[in-house]
């Protein structure tokens, strides 16, 4: 077998986990694939011959670039929607963290975007993936004893995520329906009413947060909306296709909280759109 098919072989073994670090940690099927991506550049390009634990150093490469990735979101934060393009907490028993990290459901995703991305990462890498301290610490730049406080906080947040209201799917169809509408109407009002105060929009091109500059922006890119806006599960969550002579062109993908919408990912990137799970409904 030759050096890179041996190569490969050892990184497609880790795949899978890598994937469903840089999925936790980004939100985006598409986006995870271009940091596992990386992590296979940077591998390829490394000697990992005496590395003994090459899941976990892979796991730390993969979250070295989703943090990189976070923060250049953070950098373009506020961009409006363009039509193209506290007190130490006590560390629950490890029992406790498996609990918590499995039942949060679709309201960890509207808690993640709330934390800074070194928070995000400790919280991900430490408590969903068991990647010790020190290792999360090499990542972050920071001290482990610091990095323990950075998942402590993200864990406080998370701990208060549980959804007690969850939204029925007949219900997210008309909040979906009542937003687009309201888009293309340029209905700000309308927009107000099925948005969460703390919504969250992500796009190739950044991160707008907030329910004000969220209306402001959809209330002029719903006026470039054209074609069919049909109702699909977009990477299995409610969502809407934007259709032009029956391709799909963009996809809208929704999370919701308290009978509200919480955080809208866009994707109109054609490679990013052609990756996507989409089932039109």
């Amino acid at each position: 077998m030759r050096d890179e098919d041996f190569l490969a072989e050892r990184f497609e073994a880790h795949r899978g986990q890598l994937r469903a670090v840089a999925q936790r940690m980004l939100g985006s099927v598409a986006e995870a694939e271009d940091a596992v991506q990386e992590a296979w550049v940077r591998m390829s390009r490394s000697d990992t011959t005496r590395v003994d634990n090459l899941g976990g150093w892979l796991t730390t490469v993969v979250g070295r670039v989703c943090l990189d990735m976070l923060r250049s979101r953070r950098s373009r934060a506020e961009q409006p929607l363009e039509p193209e393009s506290p007190v130490p907490a006590t560390v629950p028993d490890p029992e406790q963290d498996v609990l918590l990290a499995d039942s949060v459901g679709s309201a960890l995703l509207v808690v993640l975007d709330t934390l800074t991305p070194a928070e995000r990462l400790a919280f991900v890498l430490h408590d969903l993936f068991a990647v010790p301290y020190d290792a999360v610490a090499g990542v972050v730049g920071k001290s482990p004893a610091a990095t323990r406080q950075l998942a402590s906080r993200a864990r406080r947040r998370v701990r208060g995520a549980q959804d007690p209201d969850p939204v029925a799917p007949a219900r997210r169809r008309e909040l979906v329906d009542a937003f687009l509408a309201a888009a293309r109407e340029g209905d700000f009002d309308g927009l107000l009413e099925v948005l969460d105060p703390d919504v969250v929009v992500r796009t190739e091109a950044g991160v707008t947060s907030g329910a004000l500059a969220v209306a402001k922006g959809a209330t002029g890119y719903g006026r470039h909306i054209v074609g069919l806006a049909a109702p699909a599960l977009v990477e299995g969550r409610t969502g809407v296709a934007l259709l032009r002579e029956g391709r799909v062109e963009r996809t809208l993908a929704f999370t919701f909280v308290h009978d509200r919408i919480a955080v809208i990912d866009i994707t109109t990137e054609p490679a990013r759109v052609a990756r996507t799970d989409v089932t039109l409904l």
